[in-house]
C-alpha cells in the first residue's frame, strides 16, 4: 500500500517538475524473476528507476541507511534490505536470491557505489554472482540527468531512462574471470544505451 501510494506521488513529482523521457519500457518483463541493473549517479536513482515500472523493485541499500529506526522502517516497507559494502555480504546475497526465487524484481547498481563524476565506473562481480546463483535474466538500464536535479547549473534538468534488452549468464560461480566479464558486459551495454542520449 505504502509502495503504491509513494509510486503515484513520485510519478507526479517527476512528470510535473522535469521533462522525463523513457524508452524501452516494453523490454521490461511483466512477471518472473528479474535483475534490473543500472548506472548510479545520484541518490535519486532508486526512486527514479522504479517509479515508472508497474512492477515493485527490491533494492539492496547500504547498511548505514538502516541506523535510524524510522527511516529504516520506511525503506523496508519499500522492499529495501541492507548490505555491507566492500564485503561479500552473505545475508544480503541470500536475501537477493530469495527475492528472485519469489519471481520478484531486484534492483542493483553493478558499480557498487555512486559515481561522483557521472561517468561509468568498473562493475563489481556481485551482479554476476547473483545472476549465476539465481539464473535470473538481467535487464540493463541507463539513467541520465538525475545527478543534475536541483543543481546550481540547472534546477530542473531533463531526466532520461533507457531500458535495454534482457541478458543471461550461464557461467559458474567458481569462474571469477567469466563473472567479471559478464559484469563488465552489463556496464558496456549501459554505456551503449547512454551514448545516444547523454549530454
Amino acid at each position: 500500500m505504502f509502495y503504491s501510494i509513494l509510486r503515484i506521488f513520485l510519478r507526479c513529482f517527476f512528470r510535473l517538475l522535469f521533462k522525463v523521457k523513457i524508452t524501452g519500457l516494453e523490454n521490461v518483463p511483466k512477471d518472473g524473476a528479474l535483475i534490473l541493473a543500472a548506472n548510479h549517479i545520484s541518490n535519486w536513482d532508486p526512486p527514479f528507476l522504479a517509479t515508472f515500472l508497474d512492477r515493485e523493485v527490491h533494492y539492496m541499500a547500504k547498511e548505514e541507511l538502516f541506523v535510524n529506526p524510522i527511516f529504516s522502517a520506511a525503506i523496508k516497507n519499500l522492499h529495501a534490505f541492507p548490505v555491507k559494502r566492500g564485503t561479500a555480504d552473505r545475508n544480503a546475497i541470500k536475501h537477493a536470491i530469495k527475492v528472485l526465487k519469489d519471481d520478484a524484481c531486484l534492483g542493483l547498481f553493478p558499480e557498487g557505489t555512486r559515481s561522483k563524476t557521472g561517468e561509468l565506473g568498473k562493475a563489481e562481480t556481485g551482479v554476476a554472482l547473483i545472476t549465476a546463483m539465481s539464473k535470473a535474466p538481467v535487464l540493463p538500464a541507463a539513467i541520465i540527468g538525475t545527478n543534475k536535479i536541483f543543481s546550481k547549473d540547472k534546477l530542473f534538468p531533463e531526466l532520461i531512462l533507457v531500458f535495454g534488452t534482457p541478458m543471461t549468464f550461464s557461467g559458474s560461480t567458481k569462474d571469477k574471470e567469466s563473472m567479471e566479464q559478464f559484469s563488465q558486459s552489463i556496464m558496456n551495454e549501459i554505456a551503449s544505451l547512454r551514448k545516444n542520449f547523454n549530454k
